[in-house]
C-alpha cells in the first residue's frame, strides 16, 4: 500500500479381481453370485469394501482348496497341490488437498503441521556493519523478535495466504470483469484462507485484510478500490491495473502488490517497476542508509521506456509516493523509502519491517487526489469513545473500533460486516477529525503507471523477502 510523501521529505529529508482359483472339480453354480453379492467383479455391492472382498474371498479359496483334497481320489492334478497366495489388501488411494478456484480451503487444512514456506532469503552486503549505536539497541529492544517462532509461522502464513489468493487473481481475472466483482474476490478469498469470516466483534482485528484491496487503473496510480453505490468500472483489455492487498495476522500487515495486463505493448513498464522494487531489496539492510536505497531505485527505473501507439515515454518514478516501514496494526510507521535520489540519513535497523514498494508512470510522475473515498482509518489523536450529537456516529465509531481498530477499511467491510446507513455517521466522524478519509491518487489523463510491492523483515542474521512468490 503506497504511502504519501509530505512536501518537506521531498526536499531533503503464494480393479483388483476378487476371485479365486477354481479348485479341482469346478465350482458349484451360483456361487460366485453368494460371493459377490451384487454379481459384480471385484466389488462388494452397493455398500462394502474392496479390502473387504479380497479377504472373503481368501476365505472362499481356503474352504475350497481342503475340500477338493478331501474328494480328490485320482492322481493329484498339476495345479491342485499347490499353495495357494493369499491376495494382499489393497492399499487405499491418499488424496492430498489443494487449494480451489476460487480460493475457499483454509490454510490450516492445506497446511496441518502448521510449517509455512520462508519467504526468499537473502544474506546482508558486506558492506552492512554489525555495529549498533546504543540509542539503536534500545530501540531494537523495543521491537518485537523477528526470529520469534509464532510470530515467524503467523507472518508466513499470512504471506502464503497472499501468494495463493493472487495466483487466484493472476490466473482467472479477464477483460471484461467488474472491479468490484475481482475485489469481492480477493476479500472473501483472504478471509476463507485464514478460516475467518470477520462477522463477529474483534474476529478481524484477530486476521483478516490489512487495508482495503486496492485496483487502480491506469493513470490512478493508488488508493482505488469499488465501494458501495459507485458505478461498475469494467476492465478492458487496454488496461493496466495495479492489484495492492494486505494479509494480517494479529495486527502483522503482509503488504504486496503487482500489476496485471493484458497488451504487451506495456511489458516494458511492468518490467521497469518490477526491476527498481528488486533493486530497492537488494540494497535495503541492516544499517543501510534510505538515500542510497532510494538512489538505487531512480536509477533502476529511470533505464527503461517504453513505446506506446508510436511514442516512447521514459518511464518516471512517481516522486510523492513512497515504500515504508510497517509496525504493529499500523500499514504506516515512521519512516518512508522515497522512489528518488535524498539526502535523508536515516537508517535501516534490524528487527524493522519494510513494504520496499515502487511506482512508475509515464505521466508527470506526480499525483493528485482523485474523486470519491479510498478508504478510512482513525486519526492518530482518536479518543477512546465518542458523543457525538449525531447517535448513528457513536454507534459506528464502537463499530470500527471493535473491527478495525486502526487499521485502514472500506465501506465495503461495513456492508460485510451487516451496517446500514452509516454515511452520515461517517462523514460526522470526519468533520470532527476522529476519521481521515483517503482519496484515489491520479496522475494525468491518459498516463499509464504500475506498481510492485514486497514485503521484508530485517532479520538478525538474514533479511526474508516474507512476501516472494514464483510470480514476482
Amino acid at each position: 500500500m503506497g504511502s504519501k510523501t509530505l512536501e518537506n521529505e521531498n526536499q531533503g529529508k503464494q480393479d483388483c479381481p476378487s476371485t479365486g482359483s477354481c479348485s479341482a472339480g469346478g465350482e458349484p453354480r451360483g456361487s460366485h453370485v453368494s460371493r459377490d453379492g451384487d454379481g459384480c467383479m471385484g466389488s462388494n455391492g452397493a455398500t462394502g469394501d474392496d479390502d473387504d472382498d479380497d479377504d472373503d474371498d481368501d476365505d472362499d479359496d481356503d474352504h475350497h482348496d481342503a475340500a477338493a483334497s478331501l474328494i480328490s481320489t485320482g492322481p493329484t492334478s498339476a495345479g491342485t497341490g499347490k499353495k495357494k497366495k493369499r491376495k494382499r489388501p489393497k492399499k487405499k488411494k491418499t488424496f492430498a488437498l489443494k487449494q480451489s478456484s476460487p480460493p475457499r480451503v483454509p490454510l490450516d487444512d492445506l497446511f496441518p503441521s502448521g510449517d509455512y514456506t520462508p519467504g526468499e532469503l537473502l544474506d546482508y552486503g558486506t558492506s552492512e556493519t554489525t555495529v549498533r549505536t546504543k540509542s539503536s539497541e534500545l530501540r531494537y529492544n523495543a521491537r518485537r523478535n523477528l526470529d520469534d517462532p509464532t510470530f515467524l509461522k503467523n507472518y508466513r502464513k499470512a504471506a502464503e495466504v497472499h501468494r495463493q489468493v493472487r495466483h487466484w487473481v493472476q490466473e482467472t481475472v479477464k477483460p471484461g470483469q467488474t472491479l468490484a466483482e475481482i475485489a469481492v474476490g480477493i476479500d472473501d478469498g483472504v478471509r476463507a484462507l485464514l478460516g475467518n469470516p470477520g462477522l463477529k466483534p474483534g474476529q478481524s482485528l484477530q486476521a483478516g485484510l490489512g487495508f482495503p484491496t486496492g485496483l487502480s487503473l491506469n493513470h490512478c496510480v493508488a488508493h482505488y478500490t469499488p465501494n458501495p453505490g459507485q458505478k461498475d468500472v469494467v476492465l478492458q483489455h487496454q488496461d493496466v491495473m495495479k492489484v495492492d492487498f494486505g494479509v494480517q495476522i494479529n495486527g502483522w500487515i503482509v503488504d504486496s502488490a503487482f500489476t496485471m495486463s493484458f497488451d504487451p505493448t506495456y511489458d516494458n513498464l511492468l518490467a521497469a517497476v518490477k526491476d527498481a522494487t528488486n533493486t530497492g531489496i537488494r540494497n535495503a539492510g541492516i544499517d543501510v542508509r534510505i538515500s542510497d536505497v532510494s538512489a538505487a531505485i531512480q536509477e533502476a527505473m529511470e533505464s527503461y521506456e517504453v513505446e506506446i501507439r508510436g511514442k516512447v515515454y521514459p518511464v518516471k518514478p512517481v516522486r510523492d509516493l513512497c515504500g515504508h516501514d510497517i509496525k504493529h496494526y499500523h500499514i504506516h510507521g515512521e519512516k518512508t523509502i522515497p522512489f528518488i535520489k535524498n539526502s535523508i540519513q536515516t537508517k535501516m535497523e534490524e528487527g524493522e519491517i519494510f513494504a520496499i514498494e515502487t511506482f512508475g508512470s509515464t505521466g508527470r510522475g506526480s499525483t493528485r487526489d482523485g474523486q470519491g473515498v479510498y478508504g478510512y482509518g482513525l486519526s492518530d489523536n482518536a479518543p477512546e469513545r465518542v458523543n457525538l450529537p449525531l447517535s448513528s456516529a457513536n454507534r459506528l465509531y464502537k463499530t470500527i473500533k471493535e473491527n478495525f481498530g486502526t487499521l485502514v477499511f472500506c465501506r465495503r467491510y461495513l456492508d460485510h460486516l451487516g451496517c446500514d446507513r452509516y454515511l452520515a455517521g461517517l462523514n460526522c466522524l470526519v468533520s470532527n477529525g476522529i476519521l481521515q478519509s483517503y482519496e484515489p491518487l491520479m496522475d494525468i489523463p491518459g498516463s499509464y503507471s504500475a506498481q510492485f510491492e514486497h514485503t521484508i523483515l530485517l532479520r538478525e542474521s538474514q533479511k526474508e523477502v516474507v512476501s516472494r512468490g514464483e510470480d514476482y
